[in-house]
């Protein structure tokens, strides 16, 4: 089930390389906590691209991530201040991993000249484990073993009469006292 409460989670982080797979367990866990498990992957995987390239490409290793859930979407966000650093030269090769992991991509640059890189991941309701077929319980019919069929001694029968009991095929399974009867 996919949370109904839209949610926000913003982090401030000097890249490195150790960092990397840091920030990778972060997002995962609030992904985790916001029960969006089928995107943990294709969210981490496009961020940890983009923190690589970021450390390999950019001076100024300071960046901010955020990741909005809107219900429908998982927006990630990393707000770079390196203005040496040019998306469609220094990133080409990170900005196309990510154009194949996400629904939705794009790059702009803020009033203060710091740049924005941003993706999106679509939360899929159509997503479920395939169904595997179960062998089908016993009824309780099979379960429980029908007695075979005997007739049933009567012990009384019309107006007082003692009749002949019915067992048949039982040495000994008549008291005596019912032979006297007869």
């Amino acid at each position: 089930m996919k949370t109904a409460v839209p949610c926000y989670y913003h982090l401030d982080v000097e890249v490195s390389p150790e960092r990397v797979a840091q920030v990778r367990r972060i997002m995962a866990a609030h992904l985790r906590y916001w029960d969006l498990e089928t995107l943990v992957e294709p969210v981490c995987q496009g961020a940890e691209l983009l923190l690589r390239a970021i450390d390999e490409h950019a001076t100024d290793k300071n960046t901010s991530i955020e990741m909005w859930w809107n219900r429908q979407y998982v927006i990630t966000a990393f707000g770079q201040n390196d203005r040496e650093l040019w998306p469609d030269q220094d990133l080409r090769a990170c900005l196309v991993g990510i154009a194949a992991l996400s629904d939705g991509w794009g790059c702009c640059a803020t009033a203060a000249g710091s740049k924005v890189i941003w993706f999106s991941q679509r939360a899929r309701a159509g997503e479920r484990a395939p169904l595997v077929p179960t062998a089908p319980a016993p009824t309780e019919r099979e379960a429980l073993r029908v007695p075979r069929e005997m007739p049933v001694p009567v012990l009384v029968g019309p107006e007082g009469e003692v009749p002949v009991p019915a067992l048949t095929g039982h040495e000994g399974a008549v008291p005596d006292e019912w032979d006297e009867a007869r």
